[in-house]
């Protein structure tokens, strides 16, 4: 182009003028052309990464819905059809209710679930299948419960967003919370899980609960825990529950005056339960008549522990079909909620029960009796408590539960370990001595 141009126009000193000017107009030109294409490439660039983030984010929201184990219409319709009450028309026990449990797959909650279904409650169960023990055993309860034709939601009491979407499925009557963080030694170990459920997931749930229309009536598991280092026998509702000997404790105690103040606040109708040392068939693998059940068929030594001066603990055990009895009577009399749109209509009740067996037995008595029905002698390691959070005894004083719930436990320690041992045999696959499979 520069020849041609230089052919076209002879040089002359005014035209080298006009030359030179128009190229520095056309360098300009350029320069500000150039200028705007990268301009307008990093404007591109820009909202391509912008879209490209907006369309990740929606893919990571979207991967999470579908994700989910809970939400869809076959879901809800599951959900109705395992709420509905099934009572015979004209029941002398009236038109049944409609109740949510939480923790239904663990050991507590899947005996109540059963017995609620059994006399024809409608009931649905929220279980998050943790790995504090062995899964399986809460699928295999689950397939119990849904043999009998109760839905168990996999999901988190944490999960805000499934609570209200269950509370707006279903307008249940009543909540049954079984979900906790159980056990008192493993708090040493993962502090947090037990917040994270006794005390957040508490308040997740009786938020859900205060919001819902109509608000349900609340009962939930407490725990003789509470009493702490309490040395006054037998334990009453009426003693101080201010020094709690453990982490697990802490939590349960802390739930109390929760769920008391939400009580106060939005006038939900609660009733809490403190239970003494739960057993039985389908039990949990971390209770110490479970694991030493195990050891002793296996051939391997149990750990028993002793108190200061070579005294020996004692628990009041207390048979799973008795506490069922005493968390079906507490949901039977619970009075109504009274608020409405989260806002207290009136006072509600506020309960607090015992729930035990009124008969400590030691440890000691404990392995002699399972050694009875297992037909094998325990090996023991007896050893000194340590300062894991435990306590030396536990006696319940259950004349309140008795006056206002009609609560009478049946079920003496030799019964219903010899129940326990039946189911263990059977559902590990033992023979007393010998082991057929290897579920453990």
């Amino acid at each position: 182009m520069r020849v041609l141009e230089e052919d076209l126009f002879p040089s002359t000193p005014g035209k080298v003028k006009i030359e030179r000017a128009g190229a520095m107009n056309r360098q300009l030109h350029r320069c500000f052309a150039s200028t705007s294409t990268m301009f307008l490439w990093a404007l591109f660039l820009v909202a391509m990464t912008a879209s490209y983030l907006s369309f990740q984010s929606f893919v990571d929201t979207s991967s999470k819905y579908f994700a989910a184990s809970w939400g869809g219409l076959h879901w809800e319709r599951q959900i109705r059809a395992s709420a509905v009450p099934r009572r015979p028309p004209g029941s002398a026990a009236g038109a049944g209710m409609s109740v949510l449990v939480t923790g239904a797959a663990g050991f507590v909650g899947t005996h109540c679930s059963l017995a609620l279904r059994r006399r024809g409650d409608g009931v649905v169960g929220v279980d998050n299948f943790n790995a504090y023990y062995d899964p399986s055993l809460k699928k295999a309860r689950r397939a119990l419960l849904a043999s009998h034709g109760v839905f168990v939601v996999e999901g988190d009491i944490n999960d805000g967003r499934l609570l209200a979407k269950l509370f707006d499925v279903v307008p249940f009557t009543h909540v049954l919370h079984l979900a906790a963080q159980a056990g008192v030694r493993y708090a040493m170990e993962n502090p947090a899980s037990y917040v994270h459920s006794n005390v957040a997931g508490l308040v997740t749930l009786l938020e859900a609960c205060k919001d819902a229309d109509p608000q349900p009536a609340i009962v939930w598991a407490s725990s003789s825990s509470v009493y702490g280092l309490n040395d006054k026998v037998p334990f009453s509702e009426r003693d101080r529950t201010d020094q709690p000997a453990s982490l697990y404790a802490a939590t349960k105690k802390a739930g109390e005056e929760i769920t008391h103040t939400y009580n106060h606040i939005y006038g939900l109708s609660i009733t809490g339960l403190r239970f003494f040392t739960v057993y039985g068939p389908w039990g949990r693998p971390d209770m110490a008549y479970f694991s030493f059940t195990r050891n002793i068929l296996q051939g391997k030594p149990i750990t028993v522990y002793r108190g200061k001066d070579h005294v020996d603990l004692a628990r009041d055990f207390t048979y799973i079909d008795d506490i069922v009895k005493g968390c079906l009577a507490s949901l039977e009399t619970a009075g109504k909620s009274t608020g409405t749109g989260g806002k207290k209509r009136g006072p509600a009740p506020y309960r607090i029960f015992n729930l035990g067996n009124t008969s400590p037995v030691t440890v000691p008595n404990l392995v002699s009796i399972l050694e009875k029905h297992l037909r094998v002698k325990a090996k023991k390691n007896v050893v000194e408590m340590p300062g894991n959070g435990d306590v030396p005894f536990t006696h319940a004083n259950i004349s309140l539960a008795r006056e206002q719930l009609g609560y009478k436990p049946t079920t003496n320690l030799d019964v219903g370990l010899k129940k326990f041992v039946k189911w263990y045999l059977s559902y590990y696959g033992y023979t007393r001595g010998g082991s057929k499979n290897s579920r453990h």
